[in-house]
């Protein structure tokens, strides 16, 4: 799988005894300001498809800069997480220059380990500000230094069998609520005996809560506020699980136990008719299920309550540039060339479909041409219209592993036992909270 998102997590819960007892702060060298001419050699960490994408944009860089020599390096997803945390623990020695990092990883990383990313600014970062789509400057940045620039931004999506909703009489497009949803899936397993979506109640998976953190992204939440402070069982977290349940106890969740290779299965069985899933998953219904071209159709997910937010950003990645780099200059240049340019972002998501966050990379005509898999849907322009819009500003935290665990115990609680979701997401705001030493926000 070259997308991130899902089997990534297993490194951060596996890595966060290193990232909890590491106290060792990288030394960085002396940032210097941005070099007019790039010079001498850089090695780039990333991982399968962006990995080649970037292998592909290299020549024309060193085209541009003759003499600069880079080495893009496939270490692999989630292999990456635990070869930078490796590095940053032994104070940086061994990283890479420039550092492809996700959005659930980047916190812990600046909070972790002091100096183990430059700070952008001092190479001339900001004047790249305004460029990307709302809410992701502040992703990458934190008390006025920024970390990274901004790759990919994933919108919320939700992904549909039309046929099956067509047979069951359902218009998916006039739903406008989750609890509307819930009663079309009610009728599509009626008259298909079709389920709606899958869940893996059993938490087998270290991403068994993802339509649940989903659901709270919907409500601009999350599980910590923008301080750090614990906002798991906030009503937006209460509303979210509550929901989850109602589609529970209707009789439509199919048990995902197994993880992403039962939701691959489910695809291609026809086993369940929704998949809320961000951006990039398309790609991957459109390669599991060939034989599907003409069945699928996507849009932006239902509203959590009436009047609701339709629209989010759920994930993302980006590029750093490692606090020891001997080559910050060079390392920043590549980042620039790669992620700031629309010929290159155009250039990625032809090879490999990664959304970027560069607004002005969608003036081009490819995403805004109708895909014949999703029915002749100009699915770049739903996605679009979704980057337009605010974005809520997501803080994993360097503790986003542990809630995580927490959250996933909670939702099979739930979903198992009975549990009533206010009491299940208190007691695991609670214990988040013991773990960590933050403050608990109600």
């Amino acid at each position: 799988m070259d997308r991130r998102r899902f089997l990534q997590l297993s490194a951060l819960t596996a890595g966060g005894a290193l990232l909890s007892a590491c106290g060792s702060e990288a030394k960085p060298e002396q940032q210097p300001q941005a070099a007019a001419t790039p010079s001498g050699s850089i090695t780039v960490w990333s991982w399968a498809g962006p990995a080649a994408m970037m292998k592909e944009l290299v020549p024309g860089f060193t085209k541009q800069f003759p003499g600069v020599k880079v080495d893009v390096q496939d270490i692999g997803n989630p292999a990456i997480w635990d070869k930078i945390t490796t590095g940053m623990a032994a104070g940086g020695q061994g990283l890479g220059d420039v550092l492809h990092i996700g959005v659930d990883y980047l916190p812990a990383y600046i909070e972790k380990f002091p100096g183990g990313l430059a700070d952008l600014t001092t190479l001339g970062a900001d004047k790249h500000k305004a460029k990307f789509a709302q809410g992701m400057w502040e992703t990458v940045s934190r008390d006025g230094k920024v970390y990274a620039l901004p790759w990919e931004a994933n919108s919320a999506g939700f992904y549909y069998r039309a046929d099956m909703f067509e047979k069951a009489g359902v218009d998916v497009e006039a739903i406008q609520t989750w609890d509307e949803m819930i009663e079309a899936g009610v009728k599509l397993k009626e008259k298909t005996g079709i389920q709606l979506l899958a869940i893996n109640k059993a938490a087998t998976q270290a991403d068994s809560a993802n339509l649940f953190q989903f659901l709270m992204q919907l409500q601009d939440a999350f599980y910590f506020d923008m301080q750090g402070n614990v906002t798991i069982d906030s009503p937006a977290g209460v509303t979210a699980m509550t929901l989850i349940k109602k589609m529970n106890d209707a009789g439509i969740v199919a048990d995902g136990a197994g993880g992403w290779n039962t939701m691959i299965s489910s695809i291609k069985k026809g086993s369940v008719a929704v998949q809320p899933m961000p951006t990039w998953f398309g790609g991957i219904i459109a390669e599991s299920a060939p034989d599907q071209k003409g069945k699928w159709k996507v849009r932006l997910p239902p509203a959590v309550t009436p009047g609701g937010k339709a629209a989010a950003i759920v994930n993302s990645t980006h590029l750093a540039v490692a606090g020891t780099s001997k080559n910050q200059a060079t390392a920043f240049a590549f980042a620039e060339y790669v992620l700031t340019r629309p010929d290159s972002q155009v250039h990625i998501y032809k090879g490999k479909g990664i959304a970027p966050a560069l607004m002005a990379a969608y003036d081009d005509p490819i995403f805004h041409q109708p895909s014949e898999y999703f029915s002749g849907q100009k699915m770049g322009e739903i996605f679009l219209g979704s980057l337009k819009q605010p974005s809520y500003v997501t803080n994993y935290s360097a503790d986003y592993g542990r809630a995580l665990k927490l959250v996933d115990d909670a939702q099979s609680k739930v979903l198992l036992q009975g549990a009533d979701p206010a009491t299940a997401l208190r007691e695991a705001a609670d214990q988040l909270g013991n773990q960590t030493g933050r403050k608990v926000v109600r």
